[in-house]
């Protein structure tokens, strides 16, 4: 069975929701094995083991929140050359900017020769004190949607083979 893994970090949930709005959306949009991993418990087998990958993550001061950029330090050579060409999506939640941490891991999926399949929307939630940030998010129903199409998109083009 065809096999999506949607690998992500929250700290304050925002990213989090958005994941899980892409694991739903994909769970309802075809007849695929979506495995929903914590970056932190994911490891190099669960990437070569999935045909297609989501990754959501928050921007933490300007780059990928640590635990995620942990989880490509610990994966990335031991993957590097095999998982050439298989599709993925990629969604940053962020508090003002998120260009920086959108870049970041675009680089790293070039770096593993990977087929972006979608723009990588960033969600700004807007939190600029440190009681904002560190408070929990609630991701609105607009944002939640772009998560679920991308959830779907990866999904449903996996399915077919397009991808």
């Amino acid at each position: 069975m065809t096999t999506l893994a949607i690998i992500w970090y929250s700290r304050t949930g925002g990213s989090r929701q958005l994941a899980e709005a892409a694991r739903d959306a994909a769970l309802e949009a075809g007849d695929i094995d979506v495995r929903f991993l914590k970056a932190e418990d994911a490891e190099a087998d669960d990437l070569l083991e999935a045909d297609g990958y989501v990754f959501a993550c928050p921007e933490n001061l300007a780059a990928i929140a640590g635990v995620m950029k942990a989880f490509f330090d610990r994966t990335y050579y031991e993957v590097l050359g095999r998982i050439e060409g298989r599709p993925y999506a990629a969604i940053i939640c962020a508090g003002s900017d998120g260009e920086n941490a959108k870049k970041q891991l675009e680089r790293i999926c070039t770096g593993w020769r990977l087929k972006k399949v979608a723009d990588t929307p960033i969600i700004n939630v807007g939190a600029q004190t440190k009681e904002e940030i560190l408070a929990e998010k609630s991701i609105g129903d607009s944002d939640l949607e772009k998560a679920r199409e991308l959830g779907g998109t990866l999904a449903a083009g996996l399915e077919m083979g397009v991808f």
